[in-house]
């Protein structure tokens, strides 16, 4: 069997200092994100707010982020704000695990919750994907008032990019409907490949008015 590859194309390599004040710079992007109000300006008194976290498969500095994010809503009362892993179709983390990831501080002073894509006592459905399958979601993040979904945005090489709306689905989505979303139809498209959204079936049957939740607030890192 031969196998043919084609030539690597050449890229100019640039470095990025990195941030002299990390917690500061994410202070202001949550005080003027792009394209959405302050997040200050989306919490009422009495709201439910969830804080959908990436798991220990992924890089997001959660152990840097979460924290600052939890000042930055400290007049918020603990007991309205709960902590989501976005498992997808992962096992869920140990204590120890989230408390490395989170910091022991945060595990042991708020709710902090493993998603369980199996368990449809714990799904709502938000109407179906494109072949029929029920989009079902985790219900801590269906019935919040507030969604803030963290994580970080990289190439993703058939979703285009990671982050976003994937902490949604296959984040906190139910097993099936994770199975579906990434079944062989959507993958093998030709749009479903590194850096391309527009078009691209992953990303528009996730952001269909089917399946999509409103009111989510997007924090991420790169």
């Amino acid at each position: 069997m031969i196998y043919r590859t084609t030539a690597p194309r050449s890229f100019n390599r640039r470095n990025t200092p990195g941030l002299p004040d990390e917690r500061g710079a994410v202070f202001a992007a949550l005080n003027k994100p792009i394209s959405a109000r302050p997040l200050r300006e989306w919490i009422k008194p009495g709201n439910k707010i969830c804080i959908l976290f990436t798991d220990i498969t992924r890089a997001t500095p959660n152990d840097r982020l979460i924290p600052w994010l939890l000042d930055y809503l400290k007049d918020v009362p603990r007991e309205q704000i709960t902590l989501l892993n976005q498992l997808g179709t992962h096992r869920p983390n140990t204590t120890a695990e989230l408390e490395t990831m989170l910091t022991p501080a945060v595990v042991q002073n708020y709710r902090v919750v493993n998603h369980e894509p199996e368990n449809p006592a714990a799904l709502v459905q938000l109407g179906a994907m494109r072949d029929g399958t029920p989009a079902l979601v985790n219900k801590i993040a269906v019935e919040s008032d507030v969604r803030i979904v963290t994580g970080f945005i990289e190439p993703h090489f058939f979703a285009g990019f990671s982050g976003g709306i994937k902490g949604i689905v296959p984040g906190v989505a139910a097993l099936k409907t994770v199975m579906s979303n990434h079944g062989a139809r959507n993958i093998g498209d030709a749009k479903s490949t590194f850096g391309i959204l527009e078009g691209n079936p992953l990303w528009r049957i996730c952001a269909t008015r089917r399946c999509a939740l409103a009111r989510v607030f997007c924090s991420t890192s790169r």
